[in-house]
């Protein structure tokens, strides 16, 4: 074996008897080109690495295997050193195979003085760059992949749920109330009439703890507005302890005063709230105790009516205060009809409520953000036939009337014969609906077309107009009027005792006898009472009785007839003077009146004239319909007979007279039902009559329920209707009657 060479000054040798040389050092430069080219022959392949021999008596020590250095490009080859000049050139070191580290000698791993060729700094080996590109790649793939399904869900999926959810928090819907339309006397001056007014309203979201920076904000806003707007603390509080809600309306229809004030308390507020003071209290709000945070604000530093706010709106007001308010009716809390015409006519009144919907924050508006609105179509105005003045003076006598007789209540009704208008209509007691609380339920109605009451005398008009228009008698028929009658095993009597009266036709009505009305009626039947009844059931109803009367006013009664098959006893008999199985109210009993004055024609009754829509367009009520009764001839005797109630010193109904006017009317004296349905409490006083009885134009009837002072319909309501008559008469400019009644005789002589 052969000793291995020592390392030359340079750094490298070669062994003699392997062949083979040490590769060389790290770090040393390679021969320049051209320089210790192999010798020919020589048989070392190139690339491949030198096994390296261990000392003389140890085992080769295999090494670890070291990356050669990266050389630089522009680095230059550095020519190898030699010991001695014109030294044969070595032979090349075979090429190692690639992978395969090479094996160093002892002699290879010694450190070289420093005083030789510096060493050179290791590079770092960079990791594979199109690897990691593609690690990077997926990565991000994956983030943006995630990132665009949240934009498909946002923008495509969910789009429409969460810009309604944006928009209910951002958005305020805001309800536009239509104007409610007025409704007019005949004249046009409004009995019913809109002002302007606001509704309180409030965000309860804006009263949280975390909105107000106090724990009781709904308490403290609650004490302020209860006694500016009328409302309960409790209720209020109630109302803005509901975050979820977004607008409570707490209190409608306040009157600019009102709502003055709660504005200038609220600026008071913010005014005080945006000092510096509480600002900086306000900024400390929620942060830790250990940086001066803060629960909560003091109460001088909050404004609890932030969240309150006024929305222009409507009142209800009645000008003329009770005028015709029994008939106009009234509306509720919400502005909604609640009685009488206001509730009748509630949809054309009312119109179309609209709505707007505006951006905020803060509870301010956003003007950049746009919003929507919807306007509101105001309702139609109504126009009545009722005349303010006629209205006016029937209400006046009605009210004075019902005090002096000590009465329950009392109506008046004015109807013209012509074309069945209704004129007035008045209750008392009445109310005023711009004060409700002043006034106890039961007057609230109207008694006029509500009350079904049993009419009593008034009635025996329709009895009389059967005989008469069937052909049974005349004016002037003999009548024997005993003092007693007795039918169905019950005696009748009139409301005087007396002997025996001969009166003619127009006698029994002059005298209001109930005897001979019963006598009358019989002859209908020729001795058969059930078609006696059967006939006068008949024309009763063509005169409207127990149908409605065709106002649909509401709660109107359309009376009560028994079918002639269903009376029994005494009920066969005093029907036909206007007690028992028959009811009516006022306005059916006046328009039975106004049906003879009209030549035996019904014309069914109106109160309404036209309506004037939200366009402006004017549209007149139909005519009632008209129906035939009676004929004219009839009609122009009753008339006739009519006149010696009120003229005739015999009559019952003279104190209705009207000096200038002939005046045809009946007088009614009725036992009035209790209230419990069983039997009778009191009276019902009446007096129903038409003027010019020459040439009829109106209907007046008054009547009195349950009067205290005298009961006697002529006594009571015959002053009330000569009051209401010559002012109408007056009032409408009706000319005096040219001629005098025709008197008809009363009596006969046996």
């Amino acid at each position: 074996m052969t000793t291995p060479r020592q390392p030359s000054g340079s750094g490298s040798g070669s062994g003699s008897g392997s062949g083979r040389r040490q590769p060389p050092r790290a770090g040393a430069a390679r021969p320049a080109a051209g320089r210790g080219q192999p010798a020919k022959g020589q048989s070392a392949a190139r690339g491949q690495a030198a096994k390296p021999q261990a000392p003389k008596g140890q085992p080769a020590k295999p090494q670890p295997a070291k990356a050669q250095p990266v050389r630089s490009q522009s680095a230059k080859a550095q020519p190898v050193k030699s010991a001695a000049v014109g030294r044969t050139p070595r032979a090349p070191q075979q090429r190692r195979p690639e992978g395969r580290p090479p094996a160093r000698s002892q002699a290879a791993v010694r450190p070289r003085p420093k005083s030789r060729l510096p060493q050179r700094p290791r590079p770092l080996k960079l990791a594979e760059p199109k690897r990691r590109l593609r690690v990077i790649t997926v990565a991000l793939s994956l983030v943006f992949s995630v990132f665009a399904g949240r934009l498909v869900q946002l923008q495509l999926v969910d789009a429409d749920a969460l810009a309604a959810d944006a928009n209910t928090n951002r958005y305020q819907n805001i309800p536009i109330t239509a104007e409610r339309g007025s409704i007019m006397s005949s004249d046009g001056v409004a009995l019913a009439a809109t002002v302007d007014a606001y509704d309180i309203t409030a965000d309860p979201a804006m009263f949280t703890p975390a909105a107000t920076g106090i724990p009781d904000a709904p308490e403290q806003a609650a004490a302020l507005l209860s006694p500016i707007i009328g409302v309960a603390k409790d209720r209020i509080a109630a109302d803005l302890h509901t975050p979820k809600t977004r607008y409570k309306r707490l209190a409608s229809q306040q009157t600019p005063a009102a709502k003055n004030q709660i504005s200038d308390l609220k600026s008071s507020l913010e005014k005080q709230a945006g000092s510096r003071a509480c600002q900086a209290q306000k900024k400390l709000l929620g942060k830790p105790a250990d940086q001066g945070g803060r629960t909560r604000v003091d109460n001088e530093c909050a404004n609890p009516l932030a969240g309150v706010f006024n929305r222009e709106t409507q009142k209800r007001i009645y000008p003329a205060d009770g005028l015709a308010a029994n008939l106009v009716g009234f509306v509720n809390g919400e502005g909604e009809g609640a009685g009488g015409l206001e509730l009748q006519y509630q949809k054309q009144l009312a119109g179309k409520d609209g709505h707007s919907s505006y951006a905020q924050a803060g509870g301010r508006l956003v003007p950049t953000a746009g919003g929507s609105m919807d306007p509101a179509v105001p309702g139609s105005d109504v126009k009545l036939t009722i005349n303010r003045d006629v209205q006016w003076a029937a209400q006046r006598a009605i009210t004075d009337q019902v005090a002096n007789s000590g009465a329950e209540k009392g109506y008046v009704v004015v109807q013209d014969v012509k074309t069945g208008q209704v004129i007035a209509m008045a209750s008392a007691p009445g109310f005023n609906p711009n004060d409700l609380s002043l006034s106890k339920q039961s007057q609230l109605g109207n008694p006029a077309l509500v009350d079904a009451y049993e009419p009593g005398s008034t009635a025996k008009l329709m009895s009389l107009a059967a005989v008469l228009d069937s052909g049974k008698a005349n004016w002037d028929t003999r009548v024997t009027v005993p003092n007693r009658l007795v039918r169905a095993g019950q005696q009748f009597k009139d409301d005087v005792e007396h002997g025996d009266w001969y009166l003619t036709l127009a006698g029994v009505l002059a005298k209001s006898s109930n005897i001979g009305t019963i006598e009358a009626v019989e002859t209908l039947g020729d001795g058969d009472q059930l078609k006696a009844n059967q006939i006068l059931d008949g024309y009763m109803r063509k005169f409207g009785v127990a149908r409605p009367s065709g106002l649909n006013f509401p709660g109107e009664t359309p009376g009560m007839l028994k079918k002639p098959e269903d009376l029994v006893a005494s009920e066969k008999y005093n029907i036909s003077f206007g007690q028992g199985p028959l009811q009516m109210n006022a306005l059916q009993a006046t328009s039975v009146y106004s049906t003879i004055a009209n030549g035996g024609v019904r014309v069914a009754p109106s109160i309404v004239q036209g309506i004037t829509g939200p366009d402006g367009k004017y549209t007149v009520t139909p005519p009632g319909e008209q129906t035939r009764v009676v004929s004219e001839e009839t009609a122009k005797t009753l008339t006739s007979m009519l006149e010696s109630v009120v003229d005739d010193e015999q009559g019952t109904g003279g104190k209705a007279a009207i000096p200038g006017y002939r005046v045809a009317g009946k007088t009614g004296t009725a036992n009035r039902g209790a209230a419990d349905g069983k039997g009778y409490d009191g009276y019902t006083a009446s007096f129903i009559g038409f003027a010019p009885a020459d040439a009829p134009r109106y209907t007046v009837s008054c009547t009195l329920q349950g009067p205290v002072n005298g009961h006697f319909g002529g006594q009571l309501c015959g002053p009330v209707f000569k009051q209401v008559m010559e002012f109408t008469l007056k009032t409408m400019q009706v000319p005096p009657s040219g001629s005098q009644a025709p008197n008809l005789p009363v009596e006969w002589k046996p």
